[in-house]
């Protein structure tokens, strides 16, 4: 176990006593606070270092020099791109807007989101989906004036941000309406995600743009506090026109190596922009802020820093899982050697989404879309109608809502598509409800001629991808979970996919469940456990990796005898996989009395470590076996019997 140091609430309380012009104090505070942003995220195992670290002395100067002061206490800030949040709960923390002892809680269960929600003490917006926060900020400044109160709104935007499409959108009507009081700050740090956005879609003169949209714009050093009082303070002098500062930013500024800048021709990816430091990056890391804080204080004759610790605890990692995202991979790679007409496409996840090796095989028919999936998912449709296979990528959250429309239309032309969304369901908890896709089957379902997969394992992955390539007569959304998880089952050797129809993974006599998918069905597995251990219940489990479609017979016999049928669903209850199969069900006529009982997730999804995710939703084994145990007492009550 290693250690993780933070700055304490009594380190910032020293620093507003030291006798300090704002410039110097900001950058001391945006120092510590960069120590406080390396500790929430190694702590938590997940964050992003990068971004926070680019943004933090443009927020920092805001909080410590702008927001709120004379008359404007009713000034906000937010970042649209939320992602860059622990660096904003860095600096609430240190100000005292959060109480300090949630320090330890990013990314678990009741604690710190890993993006921003209004649930968060000083957090105005949720954001996390991006482009959206200009028209927020609109929205905000709309009800300021029907209710005659001053207001100034700040909001930051990502670079790469800068390619999804409402944001443009959301511009000309605030210069139409003349919001002299928004002000954007472009953290423009030049690198999206994983690489260089020059290399992705060029952003070219961002000032001129803005400017044609009627903004009144300036560009500065983000890192030159002194550059930025002064840019905000005469932009601050106009009040019709809304304001944006382009200010030029290094992503992963304090630390040497985990600044852009000190990327090598040889670095194809940047290396900070999600995850955890490990031992040694951490320790490296906080060196080299500890070192940079107390030269600050040495400046002043004062102490130097003193850091409060904390034990880094390590998660329990199985010694066998199910990697479904690189199995993926490699099947996409097989079928694309035997289709030449296969042309992948990405938004900007090609990390996330298994597509390197594609990319790295076969560049010619690899098309980075950049951070705009409408744009995507519609070259995706011209591809289409002129003879080619494409497969589509990005998270399911965001593949399935933002380009909904598009994928319509190019339902309409009756072409073939596959779209592939990745980091699937409810886990990981860690990116809370923003990152969390528990609706596309829903949002998809409306989609006429698209066939919608989950696989359980790495071998069904194998199978789905060929039947989708191959088999498939209509467009396909194949459905994947990102994290690595231990299954307990086995597909049988003879298994085959055929649409409509699942397998019996495990025989049981007293109750059935139908689910997809690694998780769900892992948990089943173990639920199953449980009650044959606790309660002499046998629990058949069955895997029906079809989202919206089953075929009604195979269905009639795998039920066939039970009065207790439960579907579990890795995505909302509401126009998930069990709707459908009660449907069917009612459809087929089953005798009076027997009513499927759906479990799947009925709120919003809460954000913590997985265990803790799956335990606070019902859905971990345990609550499983709860849930089943309440539905058996309740048959017996009504005077069902064990067949």
């Amino acid at each position: 176990m290693a250690e993780l140091r933070f700055v304490p609430k009594s380190e910032f309380e020293r620093l507003d006593a030291l006798d300090l012009e704002p410039i110097a104090r900001t950058a001391l505070f945006a120092t510590l606070c960069r120590i406080n942003v390396l500790y929430l995220i190694a702590r938590a195992g997940s964050g992003h270092i990068g971004s926070s670290f680019s943004s933090l002395d443009i927020v920092s100067w805001l909080y410590l020099n702008e927001l709120g002061r004379g008359d404007r206490s009713s000034d906000r800030y937010f970042s649209s791109k939320g992602h860059d949040v622990p660096g904003l709960y860095a600096v609430l923390l240190a100000t005292g807007a959060i109480p300090f002892d949630r320090i330890h809680t990013l990314r678990r269960l009741g604690g710190l989101p890993g993006h921003p929600d209004v649930a968060t003490p000083g957090i105005v917006t949720n954001t996390g989906p991006l482009g959206m926060g200009i028209s927020k900020a609109k929205g905000m400044i709309l009800a300021s004036r029907l209710q005659q109160e001053k207001i100034r709104v700040f909001v930051m935007t990502g670079d790469g941000e800068l390619q999804e499409g409402q944001l443009w959108e959301s511009l000309a009507t605030a210069a139409h309406r003349q919001m002299g009081e928004l002000t954007v700050l472009v953290d423009h740090n030049k690198v999206q995600s994983d690489t260089h956005v020059s290399s992705v879609s060029d952003l070219g003169d961002l000032q001129q743009k803005f400017a044609a949209f009627g903004w009144l714009t300036a560009r500065c050093d983000g890192h030159d506090l002194r550059s930025l009082s002064r840019v905000l303070k005469r932009l601050n002098r106009t009040t019709a026109r809304p304001k944006v500062v382009v200010c030029d930013t290094i992503k992963g500024r304090g630390v040497s190596f985990m600044e852009h800048t000190a990327m090598t021709d040889a670095d194809r990816f940047y290396r900070f922009h999600s995850g955890a430091p490990d031992d040694e990056t951490y320790a490296a890391a906080l060196s080299e802020l500890q070192t940079a804080a107390n030269e600050a204080l040495a400046m002043v004759d004062a102490d130097p820093l003193q850091l409060d610790h904390t034990t880094r605890l390590r998660p329990v990692v199985p010694s066998s899982v199910q990697r479904l995202v690189p199995a993926y991979s490699r099947a996409l790679l097989r079928q694309a050697e035997r289709h030449p007409e296969i042309v992948a496409l990405d938004a900007d996840l090609v990390l996330d989404t298994g597509l390197i090796p594609f990319q790295e095989r076969y560049p010619e028919r690899f098309i980075e879309c950049g951070i705009a999936e409408q744009d995507m998912v519609s070259q995706a449709g011209g591809l289409a109608l002129t003879g080619f296979l494409p497969v589509v990528h990005s998270f399911a959250c965001f593949l399935s809502t933002r380009p909904n429309e598009q994928i319509y239309n190019n339902a309409t032309e009756r072409t073939r598509i596959i779209y592939v969304g990745s980091l699937a369901g409810l886990l990981p908890g860690g990116p809370g409800h923003s990152h969390q896709s528990v609706r596309d089957i829903a949002a998809l379902n409306g989609i006429p001629g698209l066939v919608m997969l989950e696989p359980s394992c790495e071998a069904e992955v194998e199978l789905a991808v060929d039947w989708c390539v191959q088999a498939a007569g209509e467009s396909c959304y194949l459905r994947l979970v990102s994290i690595p998880y231990p299954v307990p089952y086995q597909l049988p050797p003879d298994y085959s996919l055929q649409p409509g129809r699942g397998v019996v993974l495990r025989d049981g006599a007293d109750a059935v469940l139908l689910g997809y998918g690694p998780i769900m069905l892992t948990e089943a597995w173990r639920a199953a456990d449980l009650l044959a251990r606790e309660h002499d219940m046998g629990l058949r489990v069955v895997n029906l990796p079809w989202l919206n479609q089953v075929d009604q017979e195979w269905l009639r016999e795998v039920v066939r005898g039970f009065n207790r049928i439960y579907t579990l669903d890795n995505h909302y209850v509401a126009g998930g996989q069990g709707q459908m199969i009660a449907a069917t069900l009612a459809r087929i006529g089953l005798a009076a009395g027997v009513e499927p009982q759906l479990l799947g997730v009925t709120g919003i999804p809460a954000c913590g470590q997985n265990d803790e995710v799956l335990r606070a939703h019902g859905l971990d084994a345990a609550g499983i076996a709860s849930a089943i145990l309440s539905g058996a007492t309740e048959s017996v009550s009504l005077g069902a019997r064990r067949e």
